[in-house]
């Protein structure tokens, strides 16, 4: 089963780099500047952040269904970060390196299993969860804060 992982769209959130604290608070959004060069991974690019690189911490939609499994929660964005070209059947290193919840939706947004991956195991769980031919697709999340990584489809 092959997939690919994809980066969020950047241009509904390059207003929150010229906001003011005001707006941004009002748009669920913070300003973050990156202490670690592994503790920040951007949704857009799908890359760690280096430290002192400016980002936004905001709120995001990331299961947008008319259901109980609608979901949100925060993510960061780096400053001048372009989208990641689609990745196929590989997990980029922002994902590999962490413990991720990986969560499999079908196609009405209802959430029909889940799995756990501990580093470097997300690429055989993420094929396992496709084996199920239910499963549109599939959200992985930082397992201990819950942030919303990436969305995983089906290729």
């Amino acid at each position: 089963m092959t997939y690919r992982i994809e980066g969020l769209e950047p241009t509904p959130l390059l207003p929150l780099f010229d906001a003011s604290d005001d707006a941004l608070a009002a748009a669920l959004a913070t300003r973050v500047t990156a202490s670690s060069d592994t503790g920040f991974p951007c949704r857009v690019s799908l890359q760690d952040a280096n430290i002192g690189d400016d980002l936004i911490f905001t709120h995001h939609v990331s299961n947008d269904v008319a259901g109980p499994f609608r979901m949100a929660h925060a993510i960061y964005v780096r400053r001048g970060a372009e989208q990641a070209e689609p990745i196929h059947d590989r997990f980029p290193d922002m994902l590999d390196r962490r413990t991720i919840g990986l969560r499999a939706f079908d196609r009405d947004g209802m959430l029909i299993a889940a799995r756990l991956a501990l580093p470097s195991e997300g690429d055989r769980e993420v094929r396992a969860l496709l084996d199920d031919e239910q499963v549109a697709y599939i959200h992985a999340h930082n397992a201990a804060y819950g942030c919303f990584l990436a969305a995983i489809e089906r290729d």
